[in-house]
Protein backbone atom coordinates (compact mmCIF):
# COMPACT_ATOMS: atom_id res chain seq x y z
CA UNK A 1 0.00 0.00 0.00
CA UNK A 2 1.19 3.45 -0.88
CA UNK A 3 -0.61 6.57 -0.14
CA UNK A 4 1.26 9.72 -1.53
CA UNK A 5 -0.26 13.26 -0.53
CA UNK A 6 0.38 16.33 -2.33
CA UNK A 7 -0.99 20.31 -2.61
CA UNK A 8 0.05 21.72 0.60
CA UNK A 9 1.41 25.28 1.06
CA UNK A 10 1.91 28.39 2.95
CA UNK A 11 -2.16 30.01 2.30
CA UNK A 12 -3.31 33.52 4.30
CA UNK A 13 -6.65 33.22 6.27
CA UNK A 14 -9.15 32.66 4.73
CA UNK A 15 -7.70 31.25 1.53
CA UNK A 16 -7.64 28.05 0.10
CA UNK A 17 -6.27 24.99 -0.92
CA UNK A 18 -6.56 21.12 -2.39
CA UNK A 19 -4.62 18.37 -1.19
CA UNK A 20 -4.48 15.30 -3.57
CA UNK A 21 -4.04 11.58 -1.84
CA UNK A 22 -2.68 9.36 -4.78
CA UNK A 23 -3.18 5.50 -3.86
CA UNK A 24 -1.67 2.59 -4.91
CA UNK A 25 -1.37 -1.31 -3.54
CA UNK A 26 -4.79 -2.13 -2.63
CA UNK A 27 -8.20 -1.82 -4.59
CA UNK A 28 -9.20 2.15 -4.26
CA UNK A 29 -12.72 1.75 -5.34
CA UNK A 30 -13.87 -0.77 -3.10
CA UNK A 31 -11.98 0.89 -0.06
CA UNK A 32 -13.41 4.17 2.05
CA UNK A 33 -10.75 6.65 2.65
CA UNK A 34 -10.05 9.37 4.89
CA UNK A 35 -7.84 12.20 5.66
CA UNK A 36 -6.54 13.21 9.06
CA UNK A 37 -3.96 15.63 10.08
CA UNK A 38 -1.11 16.45 12.81
CA UNK A 39 -0.77 19.74 14.33
CA UNK A 40 2.44 21.15 16.35
CA UNK A 41 2.26 19.75 19.56
CA UNK A 42 -1.07 17.91 19.15
CA UNK A 43 -2.07 13.90 18.60
CA UNK A 44 -3.01 13.23 14.85
CA UNK A 45 -7.18 14.18 14.61
CA UNK A 46 -9.58 12.83 12.05
CA UNK A 47 -10.65 15.23 9.94
CA UNK A 48 -12.84 13.76 6.97
CA UNK A 49 -13.80 10.34 5.22
CA UNK A 50 -15.18 9.33 2.06
CA UNK A 51 -16.97 5.95 1.42
CA UNK A 52 -15.84 3.40 -1.35
CA UNK A 53 -18.10 4.93 -3.94
CA UNK A 54 -18.28 8.44 -2.41
CA UNK A 55 -21.60 8.68 -1.90
CA UNK A 56 -21.69 9.36 1.86
CA UNK A 57 -19.22 11.71 3.27
CA UNK A 58 -18.22 12.68 6.82
CA UNK A 59 -16.36 15.22 8.52
CA UNK A 60 -15.41 16.95 11.99
CA UNK A 61 -16.70 19.82 13.39
CA UNK A 62 -13.58 21.72 12.92
CA UNK A 63 -14.20 21.58 9.73
CA UNK A 64 -17.57 20.84 8.74
CA UNK A 65 -18.70 23.69 6.36
CA UNK A 66 -15.26 24.39 5.13
CA UNK A 67 -13.43 21.37 4.28
CA UNK A 68 -15.13 18.93 0.95
CA UNK A 69 -13.46 15.67 1.01
CA UNK A 70 -13.83 13.40 -2.70
CA UNK A 71 -12.50 11.45 -4.71
CA UNK A 72 -11.79 10.02 -8.58
CA UNK A 73 -11.58 6.61 -8.49
CA UNK A 74 -11.01 5.98 -12.02
CA UNK A 75 -7.44 7.73 -10.99
CA UNK A 76 -7.16 6.36 -7.51
CA UNK A 77 -7.31 9.65 -6.41
CA UNK A 78 -8.67 11.13 -3.07
CA UNK A 79 -9.12 15.31 -2.38
CA UNK A 80 -9.13 17.33 0.31
CA UNK A 81 -10.87 20.85 -0.84
CA UNK A 82 -9.77 23.33 2.08
CA UNK A 83 -11.85 26.63 2.20
CA UNK A 84 -12.01 29.51 4.65
CA UNK A 85 -8.60 28.36 6.48
CA UNK A 86 -8.37 29.40 9.82
CA UNK A 87 -4.50 29.75 11.80
CA UNK A 88 -5.47 26.29 13.70
CA UNK A 89 -5.77 24.84 10.46
CA UNK A 90 -1.85 24.65 10.66
CA UNK A 91 -0.87 21.11 10.60
CA UNK A 92 0.56 18.13 8.18
CA UNK A 93 -1.98 16.11 6.70
CA UNK A 94 -2.21 12.78 5.97
CA UNK A 95 -4.60 10.67 3.88
CA UNK A 96 -4.95 7.33 5.03
CA UNK A 97 -6.78 3.53 4.78
CA UNK A 98 -7.75 0.81 6.58
CA UNK A 99 -6.69 -2.69 3.91
CA UNK A 100 -6.88 -6.04 5.19
CA UNK A 101 -6.95 -4.82 9.22
CA UNK A 102 -3.86 -2.65 8.80
CA UNK A 103 -3.88 0.86 8.75
CA UNK A 104 -1.23 2.86 6.23
CA UNK A 105 -0.67 6.53 6.37
CA UNK A 106 0.71 8.78 3.73
CA UNK A 107 4.19 11.18 4.31
CA UNK A 108 1.87 14.23 5.18
CA UNK A 109 1.71 17.33 2.68
CA UNK A 110 2.25 19.95 5.22
CA UNK A 111 -0.48 23.01 5.89
CA UNK A 112 0.56 26.20 7.17
CA UNK A 113 -2.38 29.14 7.26
CA UNK A 114 -0.26 32.72 8.11
CA UNK A 115 -0.75 36.14 7.28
Amino acid sequence: VQLVESGGGLVQPGGSLRLSCAASGFTFSRTAMSWGRRAPGKEREWVAAITSAGDSTNYADSVKGRFTISRDNAKNTVYLQMNSLKPEDTAVYYCWVVWAGNVYWGQGTQVTVSS
